[in-house]
């Protein structure tokens, strides 16, 4: 019989919806009415109702019931404001519409970030014959209402004059200052970083006012700067009262009985592998070679679930955080001290409680067979990344014998993954050395090495088999509800900029029959090695979409995998707590009430995790930028080699290549020419000199002005 593809599963779909249109249908039910019996076919209608959802195509009601889109009865629609840095930003609609509606900057009223709102739309051109095909992603409008405060508090500079005081926001996102009557200000001093709160803005036409409810220190001073990120994205840096007694009421030691209803691995040799400066170990590994030449892999995570129970406070406020945040010199952990660098951190020499998954693999990383079970085991040792690296080169050292044979496994599966169409990123990375006052005396950059894949090798296999076990079921009736990872398509647009930017470095990048791994596969492997090698990989990695979590299988576009999971790291991430508790209570036989249940609150966990997620790595990125500029203040004048990363209308953006600080060469500050902009070309060139400066050209620069208030660095062009 012919399996329908992905292109004809999505016009199927269109079709029916568009015949169908007052109703709204279930996955489930749709795959019924359209015929749809294979589980490839039925994984393909999961991701194109995910991807037509997403692009407004077709609509996405509660308890993923899905249904045609039309255009909204009413020009009156609420929804959340995103405000943007540059000014305006989008309104993000509430069921039941769905999508956004672009605002400018002279029509946001008074709304901020995170505001909810109502919006009017702009009427539609009448060039467009078929309203219907008019997504409301593309709709403009203009916000006239304020429906609810986001009471998010706004961190900036303080600041008076000799009438009245005011705080000058961070990232200018409100565009406005908030005056600060007196009385309000707390004793805050011109000068240093405060978070405000707002209290009242009724009329654009006045400022918005606010109190002043935290100093925290002198503006541009690293400490001050660094907790500014922390209030900016709302971490939390303090753990409640409850969530910590509950901590502590936990006991130290394991009872004996809970060992005897466990799969004892104490006597078997395994250990953690870890970055040097790591405190919590969420892994463990341990590898044995068979009889008949296959390898039984171990791969062993710390049972947070045994502790942090559904429903408990320490529930509650991990749901929360939905993950911990690794700022530039801290970490805000979303388990407490107690759990996440003590009981549950797999520390040597001690019994900790485990879930492991024991896979036989093939030598050529196939797997065979796999056991899946609650365990309990106890660490030989606690491997740096160097350590295991100097064993893997030297061949000499604890358990070397064991850990050549991870080696020659790790490089198998490696081998596998990216022959099967995995796409494997070179993403660079850096980290910082601190003097004795807390600023950054060195910036390193982090070397991806041998040891470090192998153990990715090893938790990408254990992910995926565990995500296997549950989502593989031949009958549709048997699907269990569950929380994935998925990586979809790239979107076409993206694409081709890459296409274009890549082909200015002088490479190719063939997407002529359709959008493939391998395609993006070839091109990192031409420029492994080269200088330009991490500014396409970053351009690269923002032409993809992005991975989250999804109570639906859509596979992972970027691994290559059908099915994949987080399961590997419950210390540091809600999702992989909520897998270890769906893996027993499938194993337990969960009864069909339970499913009903999950179904209902797995796509708000999943949500949840997504938006915790980026909100850390945006925090990450800004505690990052705090840092390199803190650092630059002691090395303005002096010179550094570079590689042009962006070409704007307004300068030149450029990457110093062995410590991979970014900072922008204005227009205003390359006087030897007047600079034109070709877009098409990613250009600035000279009108009088002929001089071009494009994406991906080496450039010597000079540090010449560094802003820590608006974490920015200036560079000059040294010929």
């Amino acid at each position: 019989m012919h399996t329908l593809s992905f292109e004809q599963i999505k016009e199927k779909i269109l079709r029916f919806l568009a015949k169908n249109p007052s109703e709204q249908f279930k996955p489930k039910v749709l795959a019924r009415r359209l015929a749809i019996k294979e589980q490839d076919e039925y994984r393909f209608l999961l991701k194109a109702l995910n991807e037509l959802s997403q692009a407004d195509s077709i609509s996405r009601g509660k308890r993923k019931r899905y249904g045609h889109t039309t255009p909204p009865a009413s020009h009156h629609l609420f929804g959340t404001y995103k405000a943007i840095k540059t000014g305006g930003g989008i309104v993000r609609l509430h069921p039941p519409n769905e999508g956004n509606v672009g605002i400018s900057s002279q029509f946001t009223y008074t709304a901020l970030d995170g505001d909810t709102v109502s919006v009017v739309l702009f009427a539609q051109s009448s060039a467009n014959k078929d309203e219907k095909l008019v997504a409301l992603q593309e709709a403009e409008g203009e916000i006239v209402e304020i429906i609810e405060r986001n009471q998010r508090p706004i961190v900036g500079v303080f600041e008076k004059n000799k009438n009245f005081c005011f705080v000058i926001p961070d990232g200018r996102r409100i565009g406005r200052d908030i005056y600060i009557p007196k009385g309000k200000t707390k004793g805050a001093r011109p000068g240093q970083k405060v978070v405000a709160q707002l209290d009242v803005w009724e009329s654009k036409n006045l400022n918005p006012e606010g109190h002043i409810i935290e100093i925290l220190g002198s503006s541009g001073e690293v400490r001050a700067e660094m907790t500014a990120v922390a209030r900016e994205f709302r971490l939390p840096l303090q753990f409640p009262k409850e969530v910590l007694s509950e901590a502590d009421n936990i006991p130290d030691s394991i009872p004996k009985e809970e060992i005897k209803n466990r799969l004892d691995l104490r006597k078997l040799i395994c250990f953690t592998i870890d970055p040097e400066d790591a405190k919590d170990f969420d892994d463990a590994v341990s590898l044995e070679q068979l009889p008949d030449g296959n390898f039984k892999l171990g791969v062993h995570i710390a049972d947070v679930s045994h502790y942090v129970r559904e429903g408990t406070a320490l529930d509650e406020e991990s749901y929360k955080r939905g993950t911990s945040v690794y700022l530039a010199d801290e970490v805000i952990p979303m388990l407490p001290e107690k759990l996440s660098n003590g009981i549950c951190s797999l520390r040597p020499k001690e019994d900790r409680l485990t879930y492991s998954t024991i896979m036989t693999v093939s030598p050529k990383g196939v797997i065979k067979d796999y056991l899946i079970e609650k365990s309990v085991i106890h660490s030989k040792r606690r491997f740096t990344y160097e350590e295991v690296q100097k064993i893997i080169e030297t061949n000499r050292g604890d358990y070397s014998e064991i850990i050549k044979q991870m080696y020659s496994l790790s490089q198998a599966l490696l081998k596998k993954r990216m022959k099967e169409g995995s796409v494997d990123f070179e993403s660079s990375e850096t980290k910082f050395r601190f003097d004795k006052e807390g600023k950054p005396s060195e910036i390193v950059k982090k070397v991806r090495s041998e040891s470090n894949r192998l153990v990715e090798e090893f938790m990408l296999l254990a992910n995926q088999c565990v995500a296997k076990h549950i989502g593989y079921q031949k009958k549709e009736e048997n699907i269990r509800p569950f929380i994935y990872r998925v990586h979809d398509v790239p979107p076409p647009e993206k694409l081709q900029d890459l296409v274009s930017f890549v082909e200015h470095l002088g490479y190719s990048l063939n997407f002529s029959g359709g959008v493939t791994s391998r395609a993006l596969q070839k091109l990192l492997s031409d420029i492994k090695g080269k200088e330009e090698e991490n500014v396409v990989n970053e351009v690269a990695i923002r032409s993809m979409a992005k991975a989250v979590y999804s109570p639906d299988n859509l596979g992972h576009f970027g691994l290559g995998f059908t099915y994949y999971t987080h399961f590997t790291s419950p210390i540091r991430r809600y999702p992989d707590l909520i897998v270890h508790r769906l893996l027993l209570e499938y194993a337990n036989k969960m009864p069909h009430k339970r499913r009903a249940q999950l179904l209902k609150t797995l796509p708000d966990i999943c949500t949840q995790s997504s938006e915790t997620e980026r909100i850390a790595m945006e925090a990450e990125r800004a505690s990052v930028k705090v840092m390199q500029v803190e650092y630059m203040k002691r090395h303005v004048g002096d010179e550094f080699h570079a590689i042009i990363s962006g070409v704007t209308n307004f300068g030149i953006f450029v990457e110093i290549t062995d410590i991979l600080v970014e900072g922008l060469i204005r227009v205003r500050d390359m006087e030897d020419d007047y600079y034109v902009f070709d877009e098409k070309h990613y250009a600035l060139t000279g009108r009088r000199t002929k001089k071009r400066y494009r994406l991906g050209d080496k450039v010597n620069i000079k540090v010449v002005r560094v802003d820590p208030e608006e974490r920015q660095i200036d560079f000059m062009l040294v010929e």
